[in-house]
């Protein structure tokens, strides 16, 4: 073990005024977007570091966290009175970039309404990958520094910084796209554009319905606009997606054994009302 690990934290002099991690065990971040950033820094750290970074981000260590565009810069005591500087830099997309991206998020419909719900898509990586880009950053597309005498390329501050990081990634999403270059107000007001032109051509080309007076006899019968409709149900590629993303919820220890079974009894009777005939299901 070298002399670095020897050193004991010094306590913030203003313990209050330190950010202290929400998570005071086990996993730090809940969502996907948030683990993923997580998972990046992790691989490059060897396991002592990470701990103490973990410990660090949790006692408060951290002293403060400024956000700017392509670029994170924190302090961190560490086992000096003086707090060490931390830098995370990111290279933000260029404007043409980021034309690519829209465009590419703006063919994704279910894209676009996460978006303006607040959430990250599952999936966003693809618009990105479609525009030949990528969202979360490589390795050497990552800038990290520390004002620190350790020679390690991650070391625990900077791994502490990491963790806070990430909590606030877990809360807002777009602090990511910010890193990159764009905030939430521009995004939106992109996608918002392109969907106002789409629903401007779809409008035009609507044909409004018979009042409900006109139809009522016929209210609940297939029209024979939908003669032609054919319908295929297959089984999903990936079982149960909504429970492998959503995972157990904290409140109710291990329950996608019960939620699958419920989930393939809702499958089930969904198939067989989905194969009724009109007549048997005016016989229930």
């Amino acid at each position: 073990m070298s002399w670095y690990y020897d050193f004991k934290p010094t306590k913030p002099i203003e313990t209050d005024k330190g950010i202290k991690a929400k998570s005071k065990q086990g996993d730090f971040v809940k969502n996907w977007w948030a683990s993923r950033w997580l998972a990046a820094m992790e691989r490059v750290i060897d396991r002592g570091r990470l701990q103490r970074g973990r410990s660090y981000a949790r006692k408060g260590q951290v002293l403060s966290l400024q956000e700017s565009k392509g670029q994170i810069k924190a302090k961190v005591q560490g086992s000096q009175r003086t707090p060490y500087k931390v830098t995370i830099s990111l290279t933000p997309l260029s404007e043409k970039d980021w034309e690519k991206v829209i465009a590419a998020l703006a063919e994704r419909p279910y894209f676009v309404a996460q978006l303006l719900a607040g959430e990250m898509p599952q999936e966003i990586e693809e618009a990105f990958q479609a525009a030949k880009l990528d969202l979360f950053p490589g390795r050497r597309e990552l800038i990290q520094e520390c004002s620190c005498p350790d020679p390690a390329g991650v070391c625990k501050h900077l791994a502490a910084v990491h963790y806070i990081l990430a909590e606030r990634f877990d809360e807002d999403p777009f602090l990511l796209f910010r890193l990159r270059g764009k905030v939430q107000e521009e995004i939106l007001a992109s996608l918002g554009s392109g969907l106002a032109d789409t629903e401007t051509a779809v409008l035009s080309e609507y044909n409004p319905a018979s009042p409900l007076s006109a139809s009522l006899n016929n209210f609940w019968r297939i029209g024979s606009e939908m003669e032609s409709f054919a319908v295929h149900i297959a089984p999903a590629e990936e079982p149960y997606p909504l429970l492998e993303r959503l995972g157990d919820p904290d409140f109710f220890p291990n329950a996608r054994r019960w939620l699958v079974k419920a989930y393939d009894l809702v499958a089930e009777t969904a198939v067989q009302l989905a194969y009724q005939t009109e007549e048997n299901l005016g016989n229930k």
